[in-house]
Order: structure tokens, then sequence, then C-alpha cells
């Protein structure tokens, strides 16, 4: 997920998910015809829910069909179509061959494209937090790495710190994804410290996050 110029706020994105993506995390090592650009109001709609980044970033490496979705997120097959749909009409997630499914039914796997990655987005990333929340409760304790640091920045050296987080990213998205690697998410987020009373938020005149395009940084 990308980490935002000075004055933006943290994104939405799977592959894109401080993203979201925007899932926002991307599909990394795929060569994806996309640019990074605003999304659309539809695009913007499509990733403003935690559930359909979920959705992404379940479809990331191998494709699911609507009925394994639901069952995976606990979901009635017909709530989770609707959201499939949303994700298919605006280019988030594609629809493959048609396959035999139980009893000879005929199901259709969908699978993400890594589009939310290069969509910035004018939503809050509620959703990239949303999703975050409920997956990570379904880690065991051992297995979650978290870090809370409270930093003291200039402006030049709060662009440097964006800059190699995001050239960070870049590197991990860019690479071939090893089918023999194991799975796991990243979810950053940089905010100015509102604990602090001369926190950028807090001072008259200082720069607000609120309002200002979101890097979709997830799927």
């Amino acid at each position: 997920m990308d980490v935002p110029p000075a004055g933006q706020s943290p994104a939405l994105g799977e592959s894109s998910d401080l993203g979201e993506s925007s899932d926002l995390g991307g599909v990394s090592g795929r060569n994806e015809p996309f640019v990074r650009r605003m999304a659309t109001d539809a695009e913007a709609r499509a990733l403003a829910s935690g559930l359909r980044l979920r959705i992404l970033r379940l479809c990331l490496d191998e494709p699911a069909t609507n009925r394994e979705i639901a069952d995976t997120l606990g979901l009635n097959p017909a709530t989770s179509l609707h959201h499939v749909r949303t994700l298919v009409d605006t280019g988030f997630l594609e629809a493959l061959q048609a396959r035999r499914g139980r009893r000879g039914s005929r199901e259709i796997p969908y699978r993400t494209t890594g589009k939310s990655w290069y969509m910035d987005t004018p939503v809050t990333g509620a959703s990239l937090l949303e999703a975050f929340l409920a997956e990570i409760k379904e880690v065991s304790p051992e297995y979650r790495g978290m870090t809370r640091l409270g930093l003291r920045l200039r402006p030049d050296d709060l662009e440097e710190f964006r800059e190699r987080l995001n050239a960070l990213f870049a590197e991990y998205h860019d690479r071939p994804r090893d089918p023999d690697g194991e799975p796991w998410s990243l979810f950053v987020a940089l905010h100015p410290d509102t604990s602090q009373r001369q926190s950028p938020v807090a001072e008259a005149g200082g720069p607000s996050l609120s309002g200002h395009p979101n890097s979709t940084g997830d799927d």
C-alpha cells in the first residue's frame, strides 16, 4: 500500500491495501496494464467496503468461486454474489472460464486483477481498517508482528521517510510471486500523532489529512 504524499491521508487496497489497498496490496509479480490514477466514483464506491477488500485478498493467489467466497467469509451466497458482481463490473475481479462444481453445477472462478493497487480514492480508508481488523482477529497472537512508534520529523525528513517506505513496498510488490512462499499480509498507517499537543492536526492552520485522496494499496 502506498504512502501518500504530504498532505494526503493513508489509503484504501490487495494489492494497494500508509493502500489496502488498496489491498487496498497489489498482485505482486504480475505485469498489470494499469497506471496510477484517481478512481472513478464507481471504483471508489467498490473499494469503500472492507468486505469487498477481503474478497479481493481471498482471490489474490488462487481463483475462488462465489460459493467458496461465501463459505470462507461466512456469507449468504446471494450477498457475496452482489459484492463479487460489483468488483467484476469495476474491473477489480475477473471472471475465469466456468468449471463443474459440486453435483455437476456450473461455477465461475474469480481472480483479483491487481487494479486496486493503482487507484487513488477520496474515501477515508475506513474500509482498509475494517478489513484489517476482521483478518487480524483470525490470526493467533504468536503470528502477529506489530510495532507502534512515535516520531518527531521535520517536513523533509517526513518526505524521505515516505519515499523510502514507498520504495520498499514497490520492491516487494514487483517481485515475482513465489508459489512456494507462505502468504503474509501487511497493514501500515502513518498519521499525525493527535496525542501530542503540537501535532499537525492539533495546531491551528496545520495540514489536515481529511478530504485528500487515499492510495488504494491492497490488491
